[in-house]
């Protein structure tokens, strides 16, 4: 049933936004650039820096267009979702949000970055 609701959300949001091709592409493409920020903040294992790859995976994705921001938002309301359900503290939460929102609404991700974080990223 959950699915089927999801579906039915994910086609109108497509119908309402006039070419559902550009806009799932662009879904796509953001999933690969939020997958790519986590893969590097788990590459990079470097302390204080989960703000930056949250703001920086956001920033990338909402770059693609309408789908990218919109898989940007969809990706971090759920992995937030998850850590609170899991026991992770509601203050983290709400300052990966802050980074997240920064990211997507254009901000520059580099604000987040922590001294000493390699320039590879």
């Amino acid at each position: 049933m959950k699915l089927l609701l999801t579906g039915i959300v994910l086609i109108l949001i497509v119908e309402t936004n006039g070419n559902w091709l550009t806009f799932t592409g662009e879904a796509i493409q953001g999933t690969r650039d939020m997958a790519r920020a986590y893969f590097d903040m788990r590459e990079a294992n470097y302390k204080e820096s989960d703000k930056f790859f949250h703001a920086r995976g956001n920033a990338d994705a909402a770059q693609r267009g309408a789908g990218g921001r919109w898989a940007a938002e969809v990706i971090s309301n759920a992995r937030e979702w998850v850590q609170e359900r899991t026991g992770r503290g509601s203050e983290d939460s709400a300052a990966d949000q802050k980074a997240n929102e920064h990211g997507r609404s254009g901000g520059d991700p580099n604000d987040y970055r922590p001294a000493g974080l390699p320039s590879k990223y």
